[in-house]
């Protein structure tokens, strides 16, 4: 099992910052992807950006530019730097780990946390 435990987020203003964090701990595998989901109401969950465990990354189109993911090997750490923000950017932001093992992935979840950008 792997326990995800999130920090940051909260409320910002149209062109502000907050950062987001997520440390693993548990079962980890030396080889795994860690990143960032959200949801927004009414909306399915997306990818935002995420990050290998040899440091490569992916953005969505909707945060290149504006997003930063990085993540900390020694201290299981993945942090978001959400700079520019957009109130299109408000929604839940869920951290994901996952891993696959003999061909299946297994994800887990953190519990989430509330991004809100106002105009």
């Amino acid at each position: 099992q792997v326990q995800l435990v999130e920090s940051g987020g909260g409320l910002a203003q149209a062109g502000g910052s907050l950062k987001l964090s997520c440390v693993a701990s548990g079962s980890l595998d030396p080889i795994n992807t860690m990143g960032w989901y959200r949801q927004a109401p009414g909306s399915e969950r997306e990818l935002v950006a995420s990050i290998t465990s040899g440091l490569t990354p992916t953005y969505s189109d909707s945060v290149k530019g504006r997003f930063t993911i990085s993540r900390d090997l020694a201290t299981h750490t993945v942090n978001l730097q959400m700079n520019g923000l957009k109130p299109e950017d408000t929604a839940v932001y869920s951290c994901n780990y996952n891993t696959i093992i003999m061909r299946s992935r297994y994800d887990y979840w953190g519990q989430g946390t509330q991004v809100t950008v106002s105009s």
